[in-house]
């Protein structure tokens, strides 16, 4: 009975076990010759791509050459300019100007002390260095500062809206070619109408004879009634008025003495500069106390 129950095994275990490996021997074997023909197809197409490849990385090194060529240029360029901003700083412009200004003081006086023991006359010696025309020049430069050195208070109204009125007029700067073209159209709207005539003289050049006499502004012209100015010369205009009307309000209250900016902690100029130095120092302690002031919860 035990003995029939045994498994029975198979009659080939050999053909069934072995066949397996055999296929995928085979299977192994196709595919490397596969991978063979594909390696051998592939191998011209090859040797292009290494020549691309090695021509990017030429051009990489020859632009990476050309980036370290202008940062050691701009490293060169820097350093020249840092040298010159500390050299520039290092040498003070007031001081070179009072080191000339005393130099040539100096030079005067040992002129002056020269020429005294010589027995000849300073001016005289010193005027020998100048021409007429740059000595009357000088002579009217130095009246006109002395001049301008007494007008320099206040004398009255008339004088201090002449004083103004000259200073406006240093500033103004004219359109010259804005007028040439406005003349020009004027003397062609003149001619056209009969009341200019253009006459060329024997040279060649052109002139204008105004025949009725009506052109050419008088005194008792009033042409220039009818000029319509243009945008920015009203904005320029209005500038100009809101610029003296800021320069008169700051004089107006540098004469009164009065601060606008808060509240009036002082009884004149002075106490005005001690208190600003004892706000520096101090108001940082003692902002808490005041504003308790001010809310009235101080004990």
């Amino acid at each position: 009975m035990p003995n029939d129950l045994k498994r029975k095994e198979p009659s080939e275990p050999n053909q069934d076990v072995d066949s397996p490996p055999k296929r995928r021997f085979q299977e192994r074997d196709t595919s490397e010759a596969t991978d063979v023909v594909e390696t051998t197809a592939e191998a011209p197409s090859t040797e292009p791509q290494l020549d691309e490849a090695a021509q990017k990385a030429k051009d990489r090194a020859e632009r990476f050459k050309a980036l370290q060529a202008r940062q050691s240029k701009s490293r060169d360029e820097n350093r020249k300019q840092t040298a010159a901003e500390a050299q520039r700083i290092v040498t003070d412009p007031n001081l070179l100007t009072a080191l000339n200004r005393k130099h040539a003081i100096a030079s005067h006086k040992l002129l002056k002390a020269d020429t005294a023991a010589a027995g000849e006359d300073f001016e005289r010696k010193r005027a020998w260095d100048w021409t007429i025309e740059e000595s009357e020049k000088w002579d009217r430069r130095m009246a006109k500062k002395e001049k301008h050195r007494d007008d320099v208070g206040f004398q009255d109204y008339r004088q201090d809206a002449k004083k103004v009125y000259k200073r406006q007029l240093r500033q103004i700067k004219p359109d010259m070619e804005g007028y040439e073209k406005e003349k020009q159209a004027a003397i062609d709207r003149a001619a056209a109408n009969g009341s200019l005539e253009i006459v060329e003289t024997e040279d060649g050049e052109l002139i204008a004879v105004d025949k009725d006499g009506i052109f050419y502004s008088t005194a008792n012209s009033t042409d220039f009634t009818q000029n319509k100015p243009d945008k920015a010369s009203i904005d320029r205009l209005v500038e100009d008025i809101k610029k003296a009307e800021e320069v008169r309000m700051k004089k107006r209250k540098e004469r009164s003495g009065k601060d606008d900016d808060g509240d009036v902690t002082y009884i004149n100029q002075k106490n005005k500069q001690f208190n600003m130095k004892l706000a520096r120092s101090y108001d940082k302690y003692t902002k808490e106390i005041r504003d308790s002031f001010e809310r009235g919860t101080a004990m």
